[in-house]
């Protein structure tokens, strides 16, 4: 969006304040009034009209008197912040008036074309102000090394040019009209000019975002660049009378400086705002003090001189130079080590805590080993983070972990460094220049977390677990003893939470053969390693089996048959429990469409686990198995435990209605072993509970388990659903069951899990 429209926007938001300076009347007829001076003057000086060098006069004078005044203006009208600015724009207006005044008076008087110190001096200063006034520009460096900078590639660029003038301009000049102090003195205007317009080159390449004002400055600035080139050209070769037409370039300069306050001032806070990516600055900004530099060596050699001398101009102009280049390398070095000491604070440190990060604990942690000195590692994991930053927000979570960060520091007392390796994971290095044994700061850690009493009642300060481990042989890096430390720390968190433990060859051993088994499991499902066994569902009042659950099993190529407890939760945890699943169903399927040959109403039940429930592929999956198969869609139960169905969400829910929509039976397994809510019933399109067996167990010498269980069937006969009771092993719990109401039974009085051949036997038996 161009700056003209932000500030349209700004103007609607924030009232007249914002209105245009320029935009009044007054500004407006002042405004017809410069073009016009500019325009006559123009004309008048091209057709070299009787009394041109008055024209010229008088219109400089009163366009630079009229820039003056809107500068003047604008100051009073806009924010403070750019009230400096403005002013000092509006006393270089005021001097280029007053120059121009004296060189009016002095030319009149004399007849002559003017060249006095005192002219030069008013003008010089004009030309110092303005430059100070582009330097507290909003979009000009803050910093006074930044300015410096700037002011340094500026005079950089106009000593450079000097040589390059010189040979251009005065190579082929008498030498006696550059002895004369008047046009001495007006060489030094060329140079001034581009050096203030470089110094405006460097603010606005440095800039996020532009401000108009600036370019019609730079516009400015350009011209009398050219126009005061122009006139020392003249000048020195003994041309210049006045009245030329060159001296249209000063009252054109005036102008567009008073243009530029007819601009409104830019956004507050457009070029600060923080979440703004600062672009890289161009190529040109870096090169652009020293590009003349190499022009400014030829010159120096074109300029000497048959005699090999070089002209004393030439000479200081040279050696000027070198000195600013010398202050403007010692800068760049000091900028650069500046730059260095904050790569080095954002390569080590933490940035949000102040701690050192990862990269400098395991620098220092390598350190130590080096030098086979004790080292411990105590790793702290939060407990708890994630549901701070889902409830509170990720500010809150922020504020949280730099809390916890002081809290570990203070703990620590210098007996360890503290580190924060990234998110909610923490580290304490311990080595041989502490001598506090890693317990014992441990449980100075857990009692420094320990939340406060206002921390406790709004819930935002989770527990932290410990794990620690000590350098020793079987370590062959730090990756290894990092590894125990976060061994020791599942452990703790295994525990209970809010505790420590030190890494045994117990727990390494236990580890290691976990993480064995996970990738064992990896390939059982691609090598054929799983099977299923089933075991008989069975009608109460019938007592034939009507229907059987598909239990999966691991018959493990070095440990033999693993049962689903042993290597199901590391499915889980890791996501191998989905292909798991998809292989579990297809199989079920398929086993059942065989079983319907001979029993047409027999069915297949099979577990899913939560993190299926949640991907939006379970129906096509399902669908699949079903299709494949040949098997009707209301064959197939679909069993969810009940703690997966009341933390499902309301696309959960809409798959489950959808699957039942296509026919499949929805069970929910092990009900009242979760969070039981009569909502839920409701909502879930279940088609059968399945009373869990910790119940049924205790139907033989509990009362309160029977009358539990004749609950949840009056409740299921409320909600027109099926009730299976599992765990049955007793005849006494088969009467119970069966007494209560119950449809089907489970357990192993009836059958346990075997192969399909047995489970076809059962559904073709009597």
């Amino acid at each position: 969006m161009p700056p003209q429209e932000v500030n349209r926007d700004a103007v609607g938001a924030t009232g007249s304040s914002r209105v245009s300076p320029g935009s009044s009347r007054p500004g407006q007829l002042g405004l017809a009034v410069a073009v016009a001076v500019v325009l006559v003057e123009a004309f008048w000086l091209a057709a070299r009209l009787p009394a041109a060098a008055l024209v010229a006069d008088l219109g400089a004078l009163a366009v630079a008197g009229w820039a003056a005044v809107a500068c003047a203006g604008v100051a009073r009208r806009h924010p403070p912040s750019l009230r400096r600015f403005w002013t000092l724009l509006a006393v270089t207006m005021a001097l280029s008036a007053v120059s121009r005044a004296l060189w009016a008076l002095q030319r009149l008087g004399s007849g002559e074309t003017p060249h006095t110190p005192l002219v030069g001096l008013v003008f010089i200063t004009g030309i110092v102000l303005g430059t100070i006034g582009i330097l507290s520009s909003p979009i000009a460096p803050h910093s006074t090394v930044g300015r410096g900078r700037v002011v340094l590639d500026g005079v950089i660029v106009g000593l450079s040019l000097v040589p390059i003038g010189w040979v251009v301009v005065f190579r082929d000049v008498a030498a006696a009209q550059l002895a004369e102090p008047d046009h001495a003195l007006a060489l030094v205007y060329p140079t001034f000019d581009l050096v203030q317009l470089t110094i405006l080159a460097a603010v606005v390449g440095s800039a996020r975002v532009m401000w108009r004002p600036l370019t019609l400055l730079g516009g400015s600035l350009a011209v009398r660049a050219v126009a005061d080139v122009g006139y020392v050209w003249l000048l020195a070769h003994d041309s210049y009378v006045p009245g030329h037409l060159v001296d249209l370039g000063w009252p054109l300069t005036c102008l567009l400086v008073g243009l530029a306050t007819r601009y409104p001032p830019p956004v507050e806070g457009v070029d600060s705002d923080e979440t703004i990516v600062p672009p890289a600055p161009p190529w040109w900004r870096a090169a652009l003090p020293y590009l003349p530099v190499g022009g400014a060596i030829v010159a120096v050699l074109l300029a000497r001189r048959p005699t090999g001398q070089t002209p004393p101009l030439v000479l200081l102009c040279v050696l000027g130079l070198l000195a600013v280049l010398a202050l403007r390398q010692g800068l760049a070095a000091n900028e650069n080590l500046r730059l260095v000491a904050q790569l080095r604070q954002l390569a080590y440190a933490d940035q949000l805590t102040g701690l050192p990060n990862r990269l400098m604990f395991t620098r220092r942690l390598r350190r130590a080993i080096r030098e086979e000195s004790p080292v411990s590692v105590l790793l702290l994991d939060l407990d708890g983070f994630k549901q701070v930053n889902d409830r509170f927000g990720h500010a809150t979570g922020d504020a949280l972990l730099v809390s916890i960060a002081d809290r570990m520091r203070d703990a620590v007392d210098g007996d360890g460094t503290v580190a924060r390796l990234g998110g909610d994971e923490f580290a304490v290095l311990v080595d041989a220049d502490q001598l506090v044994p890693a317990e014992r700061l441990a449980e100075r850690l857990l009692t420094a977390l320990r939340p406060a009493d206002d921390e406790e009642d709004v819930g935002t300060h989770p527990s932290a677990s410990i794990g620690i481990a000590e350098y020793g042989p079987q370590h062959a890096t730090h990756s290894d003893l990092l590894r125990d430390a976060d061994i020791a720390m599942y452990a703790a968190k295994a525990a209970g939470k809010s505790a420590y433990r030190t890494c045994t060859p117990a727990l390494r051993e236990s580890a290691v053969s976990r993480a064995e088994l996970i990738a064992e499991l990896r390939r059982a499902v691609d090598e054929g390693q799983l099977e299923l066994e089933f075991q008989p569902i069975v009608d109460l009042r019938s007592g034939l089996v009507r229907s059987a659950e598909a239990l999966v099993r691991w018959r493990h190529p070095r440990l033999g048959m693993l049962a689903p407890g042993r290597f199901l939760p590391l499915a889980e945890e890791t996501g191998l429990i989905l292909p798991i699943d998809r292989w579990v169903i297809h199989e079920a399927c398929r086993a059942a469409a065989v079983w319907r040959r001979g029993a047409p109403d027999a069915t297949v039940a099979v577990n899913i686990a939560a993190a299926h429930l949640r991907r939006p592929d379970l129906i096509a999956t399902v669908t699949g198995a079903t299709a494949a198969a040949g098997l009707a869609p209301r064959a197939l139960t679909l069993e969810l435990t009940e703690s997966a169905l009341i933390e499902g969400s309301e696309a959960v829910l809409d798959r489950l209605r959808q699957l039942r929509e296509l026919g499949i039976r929805i069970a929910i397994d092990d009900f009242g072993t979760g969070y039981s809510s009569l909502s839920y019933l409701h909502r879930i399109p279940a088609t059968e509970l399945k009373i869990d067996r910790s119940f049924v167990a205790r139907l033989d010498e509990d009362a309160r388990a029977y009358a539990t269980v004749n609950m949840v069937s009056s409740l299921a006969d409320a909600f027109d659903l099926r009730v299976v009771a599992e765990g049955v092993e007793t005849d006494r719990q088969h009467d119970a069951v069966a007494a209560i109401g119950c449809a089907q039974g489970q357990g192993y009085l009836y059958g346990r899990p075997g192969s399909l051949a047995d489970l076809r036997s059962a559904f073709t038996g009597p």
